[in-house]
């Protein structure tokens, strides 16, 4: 610090200053050698706390067990999609099986024909659908197949099956119709099936009756 003295005041007053920068200096100094003996301090406490201190040639990994994917049944797909497509052949022939009515309807040996005309007039009500209309044969038989075993896993009573009207066919004949029948009658959890309603598909569609699930297979 430097100022100019012009009387024996200012130099005074200079004298006051030079004291006061050299206290405030003493002070910073003090604190900081304090503060650097507590930091000593704390570091050895540390250090007679923790102990002697080895570094690790090899780094450890911790072993984490990952997941393991669940296993995908793929032998019982298999087996499965083998019993589905001999279950439902297209040898099969249905026609001695089918009601003489005009919509050749069909129902097991132990229905009675009430229950035919109950489910025409829409006794129960439909639970389920599935369109295979504009499939190719095999696709639709599978379909067909899967559809059927979903709804008796869950307990349905009455589906909608509709195979189109065959507008779009050559001949106008519906290629699925017959087929579909046929079909329907190798599934064990059918029990009876009519030609719908118009309102519910008329010509285009089935009614199909399933057998509740805890009755005899």
């Amino acid at each position: 610090m430097t100022r100019r003295a012009n009387s024996l005041q200012d130099l005074a007053a200079l004298k006051q200053a030079l004291q006061e920068h050299a206290a405030e200096t003493a002070r910073r100094e003090a604190q900081a050698r304090e503060a650097a003996a507590r930091d000593q301090r704390e570091r050895e406490l540390f250090a007679r706390t923790v102990g002697p201190v080895v570094p690790l040639r090899h780094a450890v990994k911790a072993a984490v067990e990952r997941p393991r994917p669940h296993p995908l049944p793929r032998q019982r797909e298999r087996d499965e999609a083998a019993v589905l497509h001999e279950a439902i052949s297209d040898e099969f022939d249905v026609e001695t099986l089918l009601e003489t009515d005009d919509a050749l309807s069909f129902r097991r040996h132990d229905i009675g024909p009430e229950v035919v005309r109950k489910l025409r007039r829409g006794a129960w009500a439909i639970q389920a659908q599935i369109d295979l209309h504009g499939l190719r044969r095999e696709q639709a038989r599978e379909q067909l197949a899967a559809f059927l075993r979903e709804a008796d896993r869950h307990g349905l009573r009455c589906v909608r099956v509709v195979h189109g009207k065959g507008n779009g066919s050559p001949g106008k004949e519906p290629v699925l119709k017959s087929r579909v029948k046929s079909w329907l009658v190798q599934k064990r959890e059918v029990i009876a099936f009519a030609q719908a309603r118009a309102s519910d598909g008329g010509h285009g569609a089935l009614l199909v009756l399933l057998r509740p699930r805890h009755a005899p297979r």
